[in-house]
């Protein structure tokens, strides 16, 4: 069976919230995925998943430096070919999601649009784009 991992970071749990939304779309495609927090997931371990999405909260105009660092280690670990997507909350300017994306696309991966991003917490309409970009990453490497 197909697998997404979902690597998330969020600060306030909104960013988590758009994780379990994807994780809810793919799902529903009949796609195995494992959602967990950066700090639980180890860079060879998402990368050995047939796609992986991850999501950061935007910290003063940047992504967090542990979720920097867990991207380059990613794609060092075989995630280069790979489907991906990212997504991520802000308070205020939400440059995290588009830098991550960044780095994946640098990195070899094959980013899925739009890049999703959400200010604040996220409401019914947000979570059913981050459902769909679930339905969407699982389509994709089902094929």
């Amino acid at each position: 069976m197909s697998k997404i991992a979902v690597v998330y970071l969020s600060t306030t749990g909104n960013t988590r919230a758009m994780a379990d939304a994807i994780a809810d779309g793919a799902r529903s495609r009949n796609v195995d995925v494992e959602v967990k927090s950066f700090y639980d997931w180890k860079p060879e371990e998402a990368a050995a998943a047939d796609a992986i999405a991850i999501g950061s909260s935007t910290f003063h105009y940047t992504m967090l430096p542990p979720i920097e660092k867990f991207v380059d280690k990613l794609v060092g670990a075989g995630a280069k070919g790979k489907d991906g997507a990212a997504f991520g909350s802000y308070g205020w300017s939400g440059e995290a999601p588009i830098m991550i994306a960044e780095k994946m696309r640098i990195g070899g991966m094959n980013v899925l649009d739009p890049v999703l991003r959400v200010q604040y917490k996220p409401n019914e309409k947000d979570l059913k784009e981050c459902n769909r970009l679930g339905k969407d990453l699982a389509e994709k490497i089902k094929k």
